[in-house]
């Protein structure tokens, strides 16, 4: 047997706080269910209970339930660059992460259909996605974000020869998967500006843009046309963040600057956005990167400054 508080505990972890707390009157349990973000098999998970509850609570006979579904819409993030090789699907991967860190339920798309990274990145190369009612349902990586990818829907190495139309039609079902509990998506955007950018930003929406660039300046002209892409489709700017941002020798411990130093900060000051923080050009994180361990689920320095990134975001988010 068990008692209507432990049973009410039982629903609470089960829907994440969707469920009210039971009420029981002349033998009738009262319920009332937000099931809107909750997936498929969660909401099995959360039936099972329901009736298993309404024959062990003592002095119950009966269990009515009102159905809610006033599920948020999901929140997208998309972080984009001007160009390729600037470290974006890094970024993206480890932002996600940060940012499930930090409590929010977060998912993660990679939106690069020609040449996607993320599978890599997260570790999940050999998990391939279910359909349910005419939606993909995202795969889990180790560590616990869901992501979709088309790594994860065509075979390794294979060249994708599609035209914007299709790239486009690709990018919706990753986006308009069945996402379940997430309430924000981070979107590893292709670098440019181009159709599938274009189809993203108008269809889907992002609540806002983290724009990726290296200091140089030739990264930065780039960085400045993503900009206005968002700028013109309305799309409100998070900040810029500077990639690759200094290196510290291993063995000598010297700091120098390759691809030069404070360029992203002072172009966003130019066009009046904020910045988000630096990333170090560290072997660290391409090692961890290549072996789908990303660095901000650590507390090093890498990954204290993906966090730094995240916070920033999340306050965004917030206000």
């Amino acid at each position: 047997m068990t008692d209507l508080e432990s049973f009410s505990a039982r629903l609470k972890s089960l829907t994440d706080g969707r469920a009210s707390a039971p009420r029981v009157k002349d033998g009738i349990m009262n319920l009332v269910l937000d099931v809107g973000g909750l997936s498929a098999e969660r909401r099995d998970a959360v039936a099972a209970a329901i009736r298993e509850g309404g024959l062990l609570v003592p002095g119950v006979k009966d269990v009515r339930i009102a159905m809610t579904a006033e599920r948020k819409p999901l929140r997208i993030i998309a972080v984009a660059s001007g160009k390729g090789g600037v470290g974006k699907s890094t970024l993206s991967a480890n932002l996600a992460v940060a940012l499930k860190r930090l409590g929010f339920a977060v998912g993660l798309v990679d939106a690069d259909i020609y040449g996607p990274s993320q599978a890599r990145l997260m570790a999940s190369e050999d998990r391939k996605p279910q359909a349910r009612d005419k939606q993909l349902v995202p795969v889990d990586s180790p560590l616990g974000v869901p992501m979709l990818s088309m790594a994860h829907l065509v075979e390794p190495g294979k060249a994708l020869a599609w035209r914007g139309p299709m790239a486009g039609n690709a990018l919706s079902q990753l986006i308009d998967a069945d996402w379940g509990d997430a309430e924000l998506l981070v979107v590893d955007m292709p670098p440019g500006t181009g159709d599938v950018q274009l189809s993203m930003v108008q269809k889907h929406k992002p609540a806002g843009a983290v724009i990726v660039s290296t200091p140089q300046d030739l990264a930065l002209i780039d960085a400045t046309r993503a900009v206005s892409l968002f700028e013109q489709t309305q799309v409100p700017l998070i900040g810029l963040v500077e990639n690759m941002a200094g290196y510290s020798c291993p063995h000598c411990g010297e700091i120098s600057d390759p691809f030069g130093t404070g360029g992203a900060e002072a172009a966003g000051s130019a066009m009046g956005m904020p910045f988000l923080g630096r990333i170090p050009l560290a072997i660290d994180i391409r090692r961890r990167s290549d072996a789908g361990d990303p660095p901000a689920a650590g507390d090093d320095a890498s990954g204290r400054a993906f966090l730094a990134i995240a916070e920033k975001v999340a306050a965004w988010l917030r206000a």
